[in-house]
């Protein structure tokens, strides 16, 4: 039986700047099931980040529906949660202040004031970051600063937990160690996660399912490969795992090769189009020639 209670439904994003219209998205239908850790990929461009933006209510679709446990997605709300690149964590405020922030607004009808407290310790302790409650977003590293987004936004207990590429900006080892919090934090938590990344082995490593996005404009969903490896998962094993290294490879194939054809499929019928295009102008110029010619 499925635990699905978040539907994407034929969304199509088109935006519209100085009287020219670009369609970003067309036709998006996704479906993910309660627990499920969902990676998207795509090339730079291809929307990837207004499709997370679209889920959290922070943009609204051109058309289609977003639906989460029975109820349409129109706005933002506590219910999803979003940890993006940047920590953005406000640097006047403590470690234990910034998540405090979104406890005290979230949670300030079912906890009371000391719930909130040990709810703030647990989720800054579940990150690693108990140590450094008092310490402000300038006097820790770009990782630390990460691990206090990441608690945060888990400290809300959002149905779905939005990570927009929440590791790019970290050097390799730092990604690595966030990476596997990330999957310490899922396994124990059984979150319902939505993650986008660049990273072909970090969306192999953590996700259930990959979703693969068309090249833009108009990107649609290409493929949506199922990640059938025993959790918990440890990198170093996997390493060597032929399905750990198929999957990676048939990620890079849609990537690197089928997007290729279809570009140069496009870009084949665009000269094409060209082609006949000027010829008909070729054709009008020559006419109005014999016009001009005939009246004179």
């Amino acid at each position: 039986m499925s635990n699905r209670y978040l539907s994407i439904e034929n969304v199509d994003m088109t935006f519209h700047a100085k009287g020219v219209e670009s369609q970003v998205l067309k036709g998006i239908d996704l479906t993910v099931d309660r627990g499920e850790y969902i990676a998207i990929i795509g090339h730079s461009g291809c929307g990837k980040s207004t499709l997370l933006n679209i889920v959290a209510g922070l943009t609204e679709s051109t058309s289609g529906a977003v639906i989460l446990d029975g109820k349409e997605v129109n706005s933002p709300g506590p219910d999803r949660s979003v940890v993006f690149q940047n920590h953005s964590l406000l640097p006047w405020l403590t470690v234990y202040e910034n998540v405090a922030l979104a406890v005290n607004k979230t949670c300030a009808r079912t906890k009371n004031k000391a719930e909130r407290h040990e709810w703030i310790i647990k989720n800054l302790e579940m990150v690693g970051m108990g140590h450094a409650l008092d310490k402000r977003p300038a006097e820790i590293s770009g990782g630390m600063k990460q691990r206090v987004g990441i608690a945060r936004a888990l400290a809300m207990e959002p149905k779905v937990l939005l990570l927009d590429e929440p590791f790019g900006a970290l050097d390799a080892l730092t990604r690595a160690h966030l990476q596997e919090e990330v999957m310490r934090i899922q396994d124990e938590l059984g979150n319902t996660v939505i993650m986008i990344t660049h990273d072909v082995d970090e969306a192999v490593l953590l996700s259930d399912r990959i979703v693969m996005l068309t090249n833009g404009p108009s990107a649609r969903i290409g493929e949506i490969l199922d990640i059938e490896l025993p959790r918990p998962r440890d990198r170093i094993a996997l390493a060597d795992d032929p399905r750990y290294n198929h999957y990676r490879q048939e990620v890079l194939r849609f990537l690197y090769e089928k997007q290729r054809k279809v570009e140069s499929l496009a870009q084949r019928r665009g000269a094409v189009g060209e082609k006949e295009k000027g010829e008909k102008q070729k054709d009008e110029k020559e006419k109005a020639k014999e016009r001009a010619r005939a009246k004179a």
